[in-house]
């Protein structure tokens, strides 16, 4: 192992549900890493059912960072998590190990790989006001608003630009006075990880089926209790409680549909956000990225992981950076 400056490191990425999580902390033990993870939801206290936040006996295996983090009515970047990997990159390597990344919030893992330019700053109150305005607006208003106030941006998140990604540029341009494109073109904040990056992937079908099955999982390990606490702390137009799962749950305790049709709405829901990750990795993930068959037996997805970094890192300067796709 070397203390460069950008050190090489392992990425696990790959759509919800593709048993990322369990996969890591094997990895982890093969190779004496620990885990920075990078998913915008596991960052919240108190939402562990819904998240599939890595349960306690498996940190106890494995030191993980970025996990119960923040409170989810704090809201959390791809920039400041990138302020906050690179500290936690720099104690791991500080004590020798190895550095994975594991998560699925591409923009997370984008951060790492191609650094974004410092974000603007403004009022925490005109901000809450200014999201709960939008948050009434559908999302195809959005679109059209974005399309008119920062162009490139709204094009860049054509693909895979959900409710809340819309939001989070208007707000940049709404309240800074500059495109969010303009902010993203600054001067890196953090360097570039050099990165041996994996991507697990299922056929769509079984991806779907896994996706129903965990979240049955989920309300039978008492998912809807956890909301009504959530509720009972936080404001339902918090971050973290803008979660697929977590809104169709609330939509329901507030009397606006059944419990059966908010179930159906959360995995529907869930499934197009799968579509939207898969549709970043296929377009933004490096090209020399390793796909991998999830549906294989863990050791073997283990073995092919440790063999496949060992080899990249042995290439002289070798890494993610310098390929990654264009689109912020």
């Amino acid at each position: 192992m070397t203390s460069q400056a950008t050190p090489d490191a392992i990425v696990i990425t790959g759509a919800t549900g593709t048993g990322k999580t369990g996969l890591a902390v094997e990895v982890a033990e093969r190779t004496a890493g620990e885990i920075i993870c990078a998913d915008s939801r596991q960052v919240y206290r108190h939402m562990d059912i819904g998240t599939a936040k890595p349960s306690a006996a498996l940190r106890q295996r494995v030191p993980h960072h970025g996990v119960d983090w923040l409170d989810p009515d704090e809201s959390y970047s791809a920039g400041r998590f990138a302020r906050d990997a690179w500290r936690w990159i720099t104690q791991v390597r500080e004590r020798d190990r190895t550095v994975i990344v594991v998560g699925g919030t591409g923009f997370f893992i984008r951060a790492l790989l191609a650094p974004l330019g410092p974000e603007p700053t403004y009022e925490s109150d005109r901000r809450l006001r200014l999201r709960e305005y939008l948050s009434g607006r559908a999302p195809a208003e959005l679109k059209r608003w974005l399309g008119r106030l920062d162009p490139r941006r709204a094009e860049q998140l054509a693909a895979e630009g959900g409710r809340q990604r819309l939001a989070r540029s208007l707000e940049v341009v709404l309240l800074s006075g500059r495109p969010h494109s303009w902010w993203l073109d600054r001067a890196p904040e953090t360097p570039a990880l050099r990165a041996t990056v994996f991507c697990l992937e299922l056929p769509r079908h079984e991806l779907y089926e896994r996706i129903g099955r965990r979240f049955d999982e989920m309300m039978a390990a008492g998912l809807l209790g956890e909301v009504r606490q959530l509720l009972a702390r936080f404001p339902a137009m918090s971050p973290g409680l803008r979660s697929v799962g977590y809104a169709e749950l609330i939509a329901h305790l507030r009397g606006e549909c059944t419990l059966a049709q908010a179930v159906e709405d959360a995995k529907r829901s869930t499934r197009r956000f799968a579509r939207r990750q898969l549709t970043w990795f296929r377009h933004q993930l490096p090209e020399d990225t390793i796909w991998l068959a999830a549906d294989r037996r863990r050791s073997e997805l283990v073995d092919e992981i440790v063999r496949g970094w060992a080899e990249r890192a042995a290439r002289p300067g070798s890494g993610a950076s310098s390929s990654i796709g264009s689109g912020g």
